[in-house]
């Protein structure tokens, strides 16, 4: 009879438990979706202040980014390297590590990729080539993350500062070999490397105007939230983030998770500025990633570091930024505006976020 009741009671504490978290969540959801239309009410009266009409604002900005087929395609496109930049800083922030070079390191990938490109050029198949210029990116992110991993794991600099600084000396590479050795002698003096190869180039599927770079996104999303779940690695790297001194004292390698953690975030990094550049730009130009790394950045931030919000933060970034060309068009305002919402949302979701966790804890 004991035994029974103690079932009966392990039981009702079960239930009691779960019915708390469902509240806990729904009370959260309707939180966050509150400050959501609370942002998009603030932008709505700012760009009404600025000659907008309020009305027709936020169908303007639906249609120029989600609705129409081509919008979308565009949309879906831009939020490739945002959402590997995003990824980029969520595996080192599971290390408890804060990455802040996406931008570089989108640089210096497409960098690679573009040598790489440019020096097989049409003399491989499209295929083979393809698979060379994307694994060059990919290694070129990794290594150049690693070079602020080392100097965390051998000498303690801040990681937040190196992959900063890094991203200055990425770009500076990066116009070295635009003004010079690779610049295009077609190019009516603008500042652009040569143009990669047809055969390289990623194209359009089945007419969708998406390539394979946005499938390649789902799939390394999907992928990474299973190893950082599902994974010792990935519980390693939790363990390693929430407590570095308990990890090292139950024997985990702390310094080779950290630097593994940065390494495999700027491998993200890296694959995301050669995808954008064979599947978008075609070539190297200033201004290539366009801040995506920073907009990555407050992505990540955004989804609190799991992959799946992050990319689904990336494809909101990418939308809101995106949605300011049919404003421009049909409000007649500065596509710039956007950064405003962009900003608003993201202060909101630091306040709300602080504010939700105190009342629930």
């Amino acid at each position: 009879m004991t035994s029974e009741r103690l079932v009966l009671t392990r039981s009702r504490a079960w239930d009691v438990a779960r019915s708390a978290h469902r509240a806990v969540s729904w009370t959260r959801v309707g939180i966050v979706a509150g400050a959501y239309v609370l942002c998009l009410v603030a932008f709505a009266a700012f760009a009404a202040w600025r000659g907008a009409n309020p009305l027709t604002l936020i169908p303007t900005m639906l249609q120029s980014s989600l609705l129409e087929p081509s919008a979308l395609a565009q949309t879906l496109l831009r939020a490739v390297p945002i959402g590997f930049a995003a990824l980029a800083v969520a595996v080192p922030a599971r290390a408890g590590l804060v990455n802040v070079g996406g931008e570089g390191q989108l640089i210096i990938g497409a960098v690679a990729g573009a040598g790489v490109g440019i020096a097989v050029g049409a003399h491989v198949p499209g295929v083979v080539g393809v698979l060379l210029t994307v694994t060059a990116g990919t290694l070129a992110g990794g290594l150049w993350a690693a070079i602020s991993g080392m100097l965390k794991v051998a000498f303690g600099a801040a990681e937040s500062v190196t992959t900063l600084l890094m991203n200055f000396i990425a770009n500076d590479i990066m116009l070295f070999l635009i003004y010079q050795p690779w610049k295009d002698p077609n190019g009516s003096g603008q500042p652009q490397s040569r143009p990669l190869a047809a055969s390289i180039r990623l194209q359009p599927l089945l007419g969708t105007g998406v390539t394979l770079a946005v499938v390649l996104l789902v799939v390394v999303t999907v992928g990474l939230w299973f190893v950082i779940r599902r994974t010792g690695w990935g519980f390693a790297l939790r363990v390693v983030g929430g407590n570095p001194m308990a990890a090292m004292r139950n024997g985990l390698p702390t310094r080779r998770l950290s630097l593994s953690a940065m390494t495999v975030g700027g491998a993200l990094a890296g694959l995301g500025g050669v995808l954008n550049l064979i599947g978008v730009e075609g070539q190297l130009r200033p201004d290539l990633t366009a801040t995506f790394g920073y907009v990555g950045f407050l992505a990540c931030f955004l989804g609190r570091n799991d992959p799946i919000r992050v990319a689904l933060a990336a494809i909101l970034f990418s939308a809101i930024a995106l949605s300011g060309n049919g404003m421009q068009i049909s409000e007649g305002l500065d596509g710039s505006i956007v950064n405003v919402l962009l900003g608003a949302i993201v202060l909101t979701m630091l306040t709300v976020g602080r504010r939700t966790k105190e009342a629930l804890t």
